[in-house]
């Protein structure tokens, strides 16, 4: 593959561009700092036909093989504001930016929506792709629209909030567009005028602990942190991926049946025959929570997150999350779903 104007490297360590830490190699690397990096890079996979994956921060894959193609690592930054009024602010954010830092920016300018979502990890254009979400918010719910790059016919393409067909950790990028698409940027419409959602269990009871009764986006952003930080392990000090599993729907059937069994069981409909439970909860209740084997174990104060714990390998945190699911399956007849992608 020709370097000229890109930055590339072969036979690259993964376990510090991806959150969980576990060591993997990739045959070749290329650094994307702008679109026209990004175009000249995919090119020349299509010419050479190789394998390729795209990665945004690396907060939501688990590598279980080394990697035998190019992974693209997508650096594009800007902020840039499209349109401000008295009432709100349009952003159009680069794919390459922190979320974390996003949201720790749009606070400090006094723009609310996104508050609840502070200390998700990872970069803005792997956001849609989950349509991330925490403490009662999604990423749907101010998102205007998505710009992508089109794989095949290597044109920008921009789709509405509607044709991203968002849904519970779901969105078009996930389906439908999976492998044809490089999203470069999102445009988000922010409110500053914000009234904050504080009715998530663990965020409301902090604030009323607190004594705050009309919590501003600052203090609803530094109390979600407050709780991320008091039961999420940090990336950085600790290799995780947040959240493995989603949460699953089930029938309500299903639902009445195992709350005969296990009286304090939550759940949150969905529809009038859905209901959705914690999979966290689920976890817990059948032991697994603090359990460990060698290095690959499930962490200690949320069962939700698996964690590597120095040496683990990918193929280990994956076959415990494969006695989890079945254990899970066996207990309570509920099959669950990774929200983690595995390569």
């Amino acid at each position: 593959m020709p370097e000229q104007n890109l930055r590339i490297s072969k036979n690259v360590d993964l376990s510090s561009f991806a959150t969980m830490h576990v060591s993997a190699k990739a045959k070749t690397l290329i650094e994307i700092d702008s679109l026209e990096d990004l175009i000249q890079a995919l090119h020349e996979i299509k010419r050479e036909e190789a394998n390729f994956l795209i990665l945004g921060g690396g907060s939501n894959v688990l590598f279980v093989n080394d990697f035998d193609g190019v992974i693209l690592n997508i650096n594009l930054r800007g902020i840039e504001i499209l349109e401000e009024t008295d009432e709100q602010v349009l952003l159009k954010v680069a794919a390459g930016e922190n979320w974390h830092e996003l949201v720790l920016y749009c606070v400090s300018n006094g723009w609310g929506g996104i508050e609840n979502l502070a200390l998700i990890p990872g970069k803005v254009g792997a956001a849609p792709i989950q349509n991330i979400g925490a403490y009662g918010v999604e990423l749907s719910q101010v998102l205007v629209d998505v710009e992508a790059l089109m794989i095949e016919s290597m044109t920008l393409e921009t789709f509405s909030n509607e044709e991203c067909k968002f849904g519970y950790r779901e969105s078009i990028f996930k389906s439908d567009l999976k492998g044809k698409t490089v999203i470069t940027s999102i445009t988000i419409a922010l409110s500053k005028n914000h009234t904050p959602n504080t009715e998530y269990g663990a965020l409301k009871s902090l604030l009323s602990a607190k004594g705050i009764e009309n919590p501003t986006i600052k203090d609803v952003c530094d109390t979600v942190i407050e709780v991320r930080e008091s039961k999420l392990p940090d990336p950085s000090e600790l290799g995780n991926n947040g959240s493995f599993f989603k949460n699953p729907v089930i029938d309500v059937f299903l639902f009445n049946e195992l709350k005969k069994k296990y009286k304090d069981l939550p759940g949150y409909p969905v529809t009038e025959h859905l209901v959705k439970v914690p999979a966290g909860w689920l976890i817990d209740t059948a032991g697994w929570k603090g359990y460990r084997k060698g290095d690959a174990g499930v962490h200690e104060k949320q069962a939700l997150v698996l964690v590597n714990y120095g040496n683990a390998s990918g193929a280990q945190i994956y076959k415990l999350s494969e006695a989890i699911k079945q254990d899970i399956h066996q207990k309570f007849g509920i099959e669950l779903e990774r929200e983690v992608n595995i390569v």
